[in-house]
């Protein structure tokens, strides 16, 4: 039963992480640092401290009386990551809905399964397992093949973002993508989707924050948001400091007065996308406290967001217009990484 909530949980985190771009699509006359900013804002700084309130109401005593040690470092793991976060939404922002969550989700899912035990054959640790035990065990090698199929798929996924870039003309290509373009889009997916694993590297590095939740008294099942707060925090410093640079070369603060947009609705819209975002790491952490942490945890989120976000892509219509070899072509790209996912799942299992 507890294996079964695991699944529902992180099932409905990866719905909420594949679907919170869609309300920025609603955004009118707004630069994308500034509806991203605001985005940020809600998930980083107001709705984690809200959320770790309703749930672990002494989360802030909690955060306070631990070691600067882990408060720090789990820190930087969030600012690592936010990096990957940033180039996330410009990931999304240049390849769409479907390509972009494939390329960058595939290359988080194989480098969050690869980095620990490569991390722990230079700082070995009590309970953890290490690349060198890692291949020499059998589930190890079918984590490893699992990775090496996951990189296959990513290869075929862009391989049809090619094809269809060479079928569509700008026109059309900008219909369901307004700033489509396949290179940039590449790089910073590709930079997304390794940095975007080192969340998963600080809920790890802010376990002990967890612990000390339940050991006050808390439910187990919330306990993770008293680490997400910390994460967050360095997420938020990321975002906001990289958006605040743009909006000042851009002049885009001016976003926030112009009465020629759509002012109260944008605000709105960018404030539900950063809201849908966070509840990806609600249910994330209440998922992670059924299945434990780990691969098999990170790979089914992955899985689930994938999934969702190409469902997304197929309602935006973003292949429309290309051959059906194209289509294809992206459908066993998107297969591949997910039978990959399969097996780093079954790989952890052993």
């Amino acid at each position: 039963m507890q294996a079964i909530l695991g699944v529902i949980f992180h099932s409905l985190g990866g719905v909420a992480a594949g679907s919170f771009y869609m309300p920025y699509n609603k955004v009118k006359g707004w630069a994308w640092e500034s509806y991203w900013m605001v985005g940020g804002v809600m998930s980083w700084l107001i709705v984690p401290p809200i959320a770790a309130y309703l749930t672990v109401p002494g989360f802030a005593e909690i955060i306070a009386s631990s070691s600067g040690t882990i408060i720090g470092f789990t820190f930087l793991m969030g600012l690592l990551w936010g990096v990957g976060g940033l180039s996330y939404g410009l990931g999304i922002r240049y390849l769409g809905m479907s390509l972009g969550n494939s390329v960058v989700l595939g290359f988080c899912a194989a480098f969050g399964a690869l980095v620990p035990s490569v991390y722990y054959n230079f700082v070995p640790t009590d309970g953890k397992t290490s690349f060198t035990e890692m291949l020499s065990s059998s589930g190890g090698r079918i984590v490893f093949v699992g990775v090496l199929v996951c990189l296959l798929g990513i290869v075929i996924s862009g391989k049809a973002g090619m094809m269809k870039e060479g079928e569509l003309s700008e026109e059309e290509k900008k219909k369901t993508v307004s700033e489509f373009n396949l290179v940039k889009g590449l790089i910073v997916a590709t930079l997304s989707g390794i940095l975007s694993a080192f969340f998963s590297f600080g809920i790890e590095a802010g376990k002990p924050l967890a612990d000390a939740a339940v050991v006050a008294g808390y439910d187990h099942l919330y306990a993770n948001n008293v680490t997400f707060v910390v994460i967050l925090w360095g997420g938020l410093v990321t975002n906001l400091v990289w958006t605040t640079i743009l909006s000042l070369k851009n002049k885009s603060y001016r976003d926030f007065v112009n009465t020629n947009t759509p002012i109260k609705n944008n605000l709105m819209f960018s404030a539900l996308a950063g809201t849908i975002w966070f509840l990806q790491f609600f249910f994330y952490g209440m998922g992670e406290s059924k299945l434990g942490s780990g691969a098999s945890s990170w790979i089914l989120h992955m899985s689930t967001i994938i999934l969702t976000a190409n469902f997304w892509g197929i309602y935006r219509k973003e292949w429309h217009g290309v051959a059906s070899k194209t289509k294809w072509t992206i459908t066993a790209g998107i297969t591949v990484i997910l039978l990959s996912v399969v097996l780093v799942g079954i790989g952890n299992s052993l």
